[in-house]
């Protein structure tokens, strides 16, 4: 079956991977430019296709006349999306006879929208997963095919949740598209009312809140650490990187670094953090660095 395939990142070549083991022919790919200023942890799709023989472009717009013609003139029978950054119009998803699918990175219709990964471990969440379903002009909105429930564990970063979501997506995709590629394609209706919807996320929204809860903090930190820009409090008006850390029970003024039984922590409204690694003025700090630091600065209040 003819396809053209959206795509970016770690799960943008993993769905190649996996049509291509399924038989399908990937007549065309779409995927972005790397953005210089972002943090690249991730495959590269336009080497996997350079690698595969496959066409790749990346327009900065798909929604264009020109680019519209280029996916039409490539004859797709059905479309797929994989973490893809671009929506699509509605002239796009009704191309293919076969419809469109997207996987999205939740347990839909839980998470619906931008940054999921971030947001189920910030929010706390125990379980999350992957979900393959049809594209609709509204986002993460269309009938359900396939979706994976995937543990989320307290000690999860959204990096090592990502590596966890990456398998489940392997499954699925696994035991899905061989149907698809014969044109079996299940579809259940989503229930949006049963779900949620989270916007995307910037820098600025790692900043803690020491008015909050240790667990709230701790589950931020775990949601934005490496490869992500980080969670953060202003030391001396500069931002204090808190890459690692542990919520313990103590008390003392929210914000303020405090000495409590031998450990020097950071106090919240209600518990603490136990910070392990640190970056200030682009110092990284861990062990006995990240406790002279601490001791230096304690009773000064982070905002």
């Amino acid at each position: 079956m003819r396809c053209v395939v959206f795509c970016y990142h770690n799960m943008g070549v993993l769905g190649l991977e996996s049509l291509l083991a399924a038989g399908f022919e990937v007549v065309l790919v779409l995927s972005h430019q790397d953005d210089p200023h972002e943090n690249l942890w991730f495959d590269s799709v336009a080497d996997f296709c350079a690698a595969q023989g496959l066409e790749c472009i990346t327009p900065a717009n798909p929604n264009t006349p020109e680019v519209i013609a280029q996916i039409q003139a490539a004859q797709p029978e059905i479309i797929f999306s994989f973490y893809y950054r671009h929506m699509l119009c509605e002239e796009i998803l009704n191309i293919a006879p076969q419809g469109a699918y997207n996987l999205h990175g939740s347990y839909l219709p839980a998470y619906r929208g931008r940054c999921p990964v971030n947001w189920v471990i910030v929010n706390g969440e125990t379980s999350t997963g992957v979900t393959l379903h049809e594209m609709v002009v509204k986002p993460d909105a269309g009938a359900i095919v396939n979706q994976k429930r995937v543990a989320i564990t307290d000690d999860d970063t959204a990096r090592t949740l990502f590596t966890k979501l990456e398998q489940a997506a392997r499954e699925l995709l696994a035991e899905t598209l061989p149907r698809m590629a014969q044109g079996d394609i299940p579809k259940t209706p989503m229930d949006l009312s049963a779900g949620s919807y989270y916007g995307g996320r910037r820098p600025a929204d790692g900043r803690i809140d020491w008015n909050a809860t240790a667990r709230a903090a701790y589950n931020l930190i775990r949601g934005v650490t490496r490869p992500y820009p980080g969670a953060f409090g202003l030391l001396g008006g500069e931002p204090l990187i808190i890459w690692r850390a542990l919520p313990v029970a103590a008390e003392g003024p929210a914000g303020e670094i405090v000495e409590r039984d031998g450990r020097l922590l950071i106090a919240c409204a209600e518990g603490a953090l136990e910070p392990r690694e640190i970056e200030y003025r682009g110092q990284v700090l861990e062990g006995p660095a990240l406790s002279e630091f601490l001791s230096l600065h304690e009773g000064e209040v982070l905002k």
